[in-house]
């Protein structure tokens, strides 16, 4: 069997044992568990925090203002969102849509470890503190690490803003955030 067919089926796999997760107690609260989606087989992965609420009831990443904000950003830079592969940090919604707990995080991180391991990107965009924390393994606010590449494991790995922060902050950061995916579409355009 093929790599990526193989790949394929362990993916399916992973996102059906995260739909029906209860391994930490946000599983009580959500309507619907956010594997992540888009495609597969693909050279890029964005990673964010956590589902909100838009995201808990459609099952899927980014898919309210935030997400269409992130969509128009990576529409400047001419990728579609089906052309990557989206997914969060946790998979289900905290409460109120708090911070994720350090034991959540911990939870869910297996799954997340193995969505990279399997789709093999080689740029992941990271947006928001848990996930640069989370993947980089450190503890620094984003502001520190915005607009920064790093490489780790062979990939490279950007960091920026949330989108949700944009959107509640935007006369004073839509400008370094445009700037963020025009550095994000010259890392792409050099490595595929």
């Amino acid at each position: 069997m093929n790599t990526k067919k193989s790949n394929l089926q362990e993916l399916k796999k992973l996102e059906e044992m995260i739909r029906r997760c209860d391994r930490c107690r946000l599983y009580e609260y959500r309507k619907n568990a956010v594997p992540g989606n888009g495609i597969y087989n693909t050279k890029i992965a964005l990673i964010g925090e956590a589902p909100g609420r838009n995201e808990d009831i459609e099952g899927l990443p980014f898919v309210g203002q935030a997400g269409k904000l992130l969509e128009q950003m990576l529409n400047s830079i001419g990728i579609s969102r089906q052309d990557i592969f989206i997914t969060n940090v946790i998979k289900c919604r905290p409460p109120e849509n708090r911070d994720p707990l350090e034991d959540e995080i911990q939870a869910c991180k297996p799954y997340l470890l193995k969505q990279i391991e399997l789709v093999n990107p080689k740029v992941l965009i990271l947006v928001g503190k848990y996930s640069v924390s989370t993947i980089l393994g450190v503890n620094l606010k984003i502001s520190h690490l915005k607009g920064r590449v790093f490489i780790k494991d062979g990939r490279y790995i950007f960091c920026t803003y949330h989108p949700a922060f944009i959107l509640r902050n935007y006369s004073s950061y839509i400008e370094e955030y445009t700037y963020h995916f025009q550095k994000i579409k010259k890392i792409i355009d050099e490595l595929i």
